[in-house]
């Protein structure tokens, strides 16, 4: 029987994500080698212009405007109207490696106990068999891993594919909510938005990012600096966010952001495994450390050695000189 992939598409101020769209593209690409389908799933209190945009990618869309969805965590939600599309021959679920994304996986995984394969950076078949890669020990080794069961959860990282639209515009199949959430779901009492979590890490296209060496906050006074001249956005190890420098909003590795962007600059971060495992897709990728044997430079396209406060203001000058000040 021919495969159906279900896309669980997540939504940012009121567009679809580009993660949502690359997964949309790989499952695509799925359903036509394997002469199955593909459809996309939009669960939001206003799904319309996201459903509408993630049909760029896919034949079909279900769109279910879900009022709760605005004052409820989102994940109970968004499993139970998945759960929903199972009666429809669903025999596959693709979703985001973010914290929604994994709640959703797991949350599917307690309720129907489907196995779970995570972190996916690509997906074939072998016959009749799903075959996912994943990129492991900071990116030292891949692994394939074949799906042997008819059904199953994958989780899929940035960068798995690149977002090419269909052609034409899938059709938006618009639905009432199916009731109740597959848990209870909690109620949303606040929404703090913790600074620097306005500019959104997965999306940029440049990140500059700050670690142990930057010293201190001040320090990333140049790396905001130097993210503002390349139309980026700043980013961090964990060890400056564990040191109080810099919010969590902006962790990138094993506990943070996974981020694939076309140029990763970063600045006294010493390129720890865990770090690795959240950037290793970069395209491109220039490194600024004092000390020559810094595990990053053993991925880095180019990598400097010296004083980022020498190096960093000086890149800065020369960005500013090329622009005309």
């Amino acid at each position: 029987m021919p495969p159906t992939l279900l896309v669980i598409g997540e939504v940012a101020d009121g567009h679809l994500t580009k993660l949502s769209a690359e997964i949309a593209t790989l499952a695509a690409g799925l359903a036509g080698s394997s002469g199955g389908t593909a459809l996309g799933l939009i669960v939001d209190a206003a799904p319309d212009g996201a459903a509408a945009e993630l049909a760029a990618y896919l034949p079909r869309v279900v769109s279910v405007a879900s009022a709760a969805a605005a004052d409820e965590v989102w994940a109970p939600h968004a499993a139970a109207e998945a759960r929903r599309l199972l009666d429809e021959g669903v025999t596959h679920v693709l979703a985001g490696v973010t914290n929604d994304g994994r709640d959703v996986a797991g949350l599917l995984c307690g309720a129907l106990g489907w196995g779970v394969l995570a972190n996916a950076a690509g997906a074939t078949w072998e016959g009749e068999r799903l075959v996912v890669e994943a990129v492991v020990l900071a990116g030292k080794a891949i692994t394939r891993s074949t799906v042997d069961a008819p059904s199953a959860i994958v989780t899929v990282t940035p960068g798995a594919a690149d977002a090419v639209g269909s052609g034409a515009p899938g059709r938006v199949e618009s639905r009432e909510p199916a009731g109740s959430p597959v848990v209870p779901a909690a109620r949303v009492l606040e929404r703090v938005a913790e600074a620097g979590a306005e500019a959104s890490l997965e999306e940029a296209n440049v990140v500059v990012v700050g670690g142990r060496g930057v010293g201190g906050p001040e320090g990333f006074e140049l790396v905001d600096e130097l993210a503002g001249l390349l139309g980026g956005v700043t980013g961090a190890s964990r060890a400056a966010v564990d040191a109080g420098w810099i919010p969590y909003a902006r962790q990138i590795g094993q506990t943070g952001k996974v981020v694939r962007p076309a140029l990763y600059l970063s600045l006294g971060v010493s390129g720890a495994m865990q770090h690795r495992a959240g950037m290793q897709g970069s395209q491109n990728v220039i490194a600024i450390n004092r000390d020559p044997d810094a595990p990053v430079a053993e991925i880095a396209d180019l990598f400097v050695v010296g004083d980022l406060f020498a190096v960093g203001p000086a890149l800065s000058a020369e960005i500013r000189a090329r622009r005309g000040g």
